[in-house]
């Protein structure tokens, strides 16, 4: 069964850092693009940053960039969003999805998704 998990969720302060995780089973996530997606309450969710399954490059979104960073470890089959200086509208629930061609901002393109964890940015 194909499965992501998440991990790393939790409360930050202003300028802090968290550093989420998305392990993957029945499937190698270096044979797929792996995003990370967030949504906030009464907002659409949004594609936060996205790594290509060929050639590792990375994509983000503008209100990321230069923050937040995102990697992938083979042999542990997973993928990590480094998320530094973080903000308060960076609050939300963060998930991971898989998608078996190239990156995409919109997430009705992804078939496998991660639960959810809640980031919480706050003093």
């Amino acid at each position: 069964q194909v499965q992501l998990v998440e991990s790393g969720g939790g409360l930050v302060q202003p300028g802090g850092s968290l550093r989420l995780s998305c392990a993957a089973s029945g499937f190698s996530l270096d044979s797929y693009a792996i995003a990370w997606f967030r949504q906030a309450p009464g907002k659409e969710r949004e594609g936060v940053s996205c790594i290509s399954r060929r050639d590792g490059s990375s994509y983000y979104t503008d209100s990321v960039k230069g923050r937040f960073t995102i990697s992938r470890d083979n042999a542990k089959n997973t993928v990590y969003l480094q998320m530094n200086s973080m903000e308060p509208e960076d609050t939300a629930v963060y998930y991971c999805a898989a998608r078996g061609w190239s990156c995409s901002p919109w997430p009705a393109l992804y078939s496998n998704w991660g639960q959810g964890t809640q980031v919480t940015v706050s003093s």
